[in-house]
């Protein structure tokens, strides 16, 4: 029987009275671009963090490919936070041969692939870039790897319209059909046309999830369309 590379088994994460996920049943598979949507505070981005093993479930499980999240599951997952964090100082460069040492499955020449596509120079230091282009920076880097799941959070949120698809189409070209991505977004538009399937998360809680086609079929709208109804937004 697969294994899920993704699941949770009546997931909960309270932050003292507050419930960020509450009894999450979610399984996901290889192969997919998943749409991680929900408006603030709905806790997408304390799913995500429980998937890389950077908070632990209050009460139930999350596995990944089969695993608790440690140092198997980071073996195969690469993750994009919301924030920079990287160092300002280092040279694009230097960063991508810091990764480079630190992950066996990270890919150089792939990196700097990407750089140059994106119009990226490797030696320009980080303290120098934009924040959109640091952002692309870290996504570089992320997608650079050959993992098995990659969690991206907000990935296009501080880039400007007219880099949107591009950054988009890096991401799709750069990751493999064995490979799934869980993308959090708030620019649902812009991103809708690349996702297989979608998650709806609101309170800490699934409101929606299936594939993509299906959804738009048997709702009559786009998934931004729905998002809009759905919480009014």
């Amino acid at each position: 029987m697969p294994v899920h590379i993704m699941e949770c088994n009546s997931l909960t994460k309270n932050y003292g009275t507050c419930k960020a996920l509450d009894s999450v049943n979610l399984q996901l598979d290889k192969g997919k671009i998943v749409g991680l949507l929900g408006p603030n505070g709905s806790g997408k981005t304390t799913l995500l963090k429980l998937a890389n093993g950077l908070l632990s479930p209050s009460s139930g499980s999350i596995s990944i490919a089969g695993n608790s999240p440690g140092v198997e599951s980071k073996r195969i997952v690469s993750y994009l936070p919301e924030r920079t964090y990287l160092n300002e100082w280092m040279k694009v460069k230097d960063i991508v041969a810091f990764f480079d040492d630190f992950y066996g499955n990270f890919k150089r020449e792939k990196a700097f692939e990407m750089l140059e596509s994106l119009g990226l120079s490797q030696n320009d230091k980080l303290s120098s870039l934009s924040k959109g282009n640091k952002e692309k920076v870290q996504l570089i880097l992320v997608m650079a790897r050959e993992a098995e799941l990659y969690l991206l959070d907000e990935p296009i949120g501080g880039v400007d319209p007219a880099a949107r698809d591009y950054i988009l189409n890096t991401i799709i070209k750069n990751y493999s059909d064995n490979a799934t991505i869980l993308l959090s977004t708030h620019l649902i538009q812009d991103v809708e046309r690349i996702f297989d399937e979608v998650v709806f998360l609101n309170k800490g809680q699934i409101a929606l999830q299936g594939p993509v086609d299906d959804i738009r079929e048997e709702k009559g709208c786009s998934i931004d369309e729905l998002f809009r109804e759905v919480f009014k937004c």
